[in-house]
């Protein structure tokens, strides 16, 4: 079966990328698969607001769950669990179920539930459904979601994530999708977050004990509770160090870090460095840190994307953390191919993509860019990296330096350059009889004279594309050697010798 390569929709006039050179309408499937692996719903970017932005997402959702529903039914866990993108593929689940359920078409439920994969999402599916289509729910959706609440919903959840200030909480979830508890225990829990959300003063279940450990400390007179700092007390509460601050009414001090650390995920910590060094965690718990942070095991099963470790080594001031994070980062990059032959890298910095990448703008398009043509290249037999624009230069290699080094010279040697996007440009000047090129981008490339940037080598030659933005138009036709991608992660990229190799598995799902 077809995948990547497939035929063009027809267009009577040529249609032009944003700064106005030839662009390329993609399949339906593809242009979903793009636009779901860079959308952070309810976002603007630099060439499309998001009221058009999502509006396109949900058009395309609806239209690719009807038309191939066991590529959809494969797309949206891949997208949640594979790409990590958790808004994105909520409104797929729901929107693509809404079109199903309309069209005849089983098998949403099992799409809902494979897209709700932290205990606060059932929650946010529900409101996204009654905000956008009110309260009557598909049966699809009502129990897609009823099995992530019975695989999600437990006290250290509800602690965590039953919040006062959302709109919908674990009641109400209970209340109007009626999930049926997996054991008495889970029975006693929903029972309680029911209690909660209406504010019955029913006693609290003897079968939930760590909620009455959370009730036992928040009992406490506040000037006793900084003097609470056994890790296992605070744990067996269920406390975060979200909580923890809340709960000790004041800042969190070295001591207050230091109870809470050994409870931490592996996030949370990734997040906290900062924070660590600004109160002065001791030396002895912080190496407890980096070397959970530089654990393979961990980081495989943290599924934390490689650009997270970029964020913190931005973030932390402190040299203690260098290295457990490139360590990190190099086991996050396992799956990254060793290229043999020469590769081209094109690492595109113009002013577009100075959008963000990650919600919070911590990182943006060129700093995702960055770290994986430079991890790239670190892996291939021998590379070419250039940085472009208007301009472009060539980034020179230096022996033994790991990736996140090159990313702060990368930053400190002027290589992010600002300006358009003259992609066939680059193309053209560097290019030289290379095994494959590899381009990092939004596509959305300036007008030049000629066709289209693949135009620019060989029909022989594999040129590899992948869009950071999921813009509509792309900057070459998706045709035998010219392939699309997006998402940066290391299941991406492995497909780079797969598709060598001869394999017509394209998609990473």
């Amino acid at each position: 079966m077809a995948k990547f390569n497939l035929k063009l929709r027809k267009s009577r006039h040529q249609p032009m990328t944003a700064e106005g050179a030839p662009g390329f309408a993609r399949e339906p499937r593809l242009e979903l698969f793009l636009l779901g692996v860079s959308n952070m719903v309810g976002e603007d970017t630099f060439y499309e607001g998001s009221t058009t932005r999502d509006a396109r997402f949900r058009d395309l959702v609806a239209a690719v769950a009807v038309a191939d529903p066991d590529w959809f039914g494969r797309f949206v866990p891949w997208l949640r669990s594979g790409a990590m993108m958790r808004s994105a593929s909520v409104v797929a689940a729901l929107e693509g179920a809404r079109a199903q359920v309309a069209a005849g078409i089983a098998g949403s439920r099992a799409v809902v539930n494979s897209a709700l994969q932290r205990a606060d999402e059932p929650g946010e599916a529900l409101a996204y459904w009654l905000a956008r289509h009110g309260r009557a729910l598909p049966k699809p959706v009502k129990r897609g979601i009823a099995d992530a609440a019975v695989r999600l919903y437990t006290e250290r959840s509800l602690l965590k994530y039953d919040s006062v200030g959302s709109q919908v909480r674990f009641g109400d979830v209970i209340d109007l999708t009626h999930p049926t508890a997996k054991d008495d225990r889970q029975g006693d829990l929903f029972r309680h977050a029911l209690d909660r959300r209406h504010r019955r003063d029913n006693p609290l279940p003897s079968s939930l004990r760590m909620l009455a450990a959370r009730d036992a400390l928040m009992a406490m007179p506040v000037e006793q509770r900084r003097a609470v700092t056994d890790p296992a007390v605070l744990g067996a509460a269920g406390m975060t160090w979200e909580a923890l601050a809340g709960w000790r009414q004041n800042a969190l001090d070295a001591t207050a870090w230091e109870s809470v650390i050994p409870t931490m995920g592996y996030l949370a910590l990734l997040r906290n460095l900062r924070n660590f060094d600004q109160v002065g965690v001791s030396d002895t718990v912080a190496e407890t840190v980096a070397a959970k942070l530089s654990d393979p095991g961990a980081v495989a099963t943290s599924r934390v994307l490689p650009m997270r470790f970029l964020s913190a080594y931005n973030a932390a001031p402190s040299l203690r953390w260098a290295y457990p994070l490139e360590k990190a980062l190099q086991h996050a990059l396992t799956n990254v191919p060793a290229l043999d032959g020469r590769t081209l890298v094109l690492i595109d910095t113009s002013g577009s993509m100075r959008s963000p990448f990650s919600r919070d703008g911590s990182l943006l398009c060129w700093d995702a860019a960055t770290v994986f043509g430079l991890a790239l290249a670190a892996r291939a037999q021998a590379a070419t990296v250039v940085s472009f624009s208007n301009a472009s230069r060539v980034f020179p290699p230096m022996a033994g330096e790991s990736v996140l080094a090159g990313v702060r010279r990368f930053t400190d040697d002027g290589y992010f350059l600002g300006m358009g996007t003259d992609t066939e440009k680059a193309v053209r000047k560097y290019f030289d009889g290379h095994d494959r090129v590899v381009i990092l981008t939004d596509e959305q490339a300036r007008w030049h004279s000629s066709a289209n940037v693949a135009a620019a080598v060989p029909t022989e030659v594999p040129v590899y594309t992948w869009n950071l933005a999921g813009y509509r138009l792309g900057h070459a036709p998706t045709t035998a050697n010219r392939h699309t991608f997006g998402g940066l992660s290391d299941a991406a990229f492995a497909m780079i010798p797969l598709i060598e190799a001869g394999s017509h598995d394209r998609w990473p799902f």
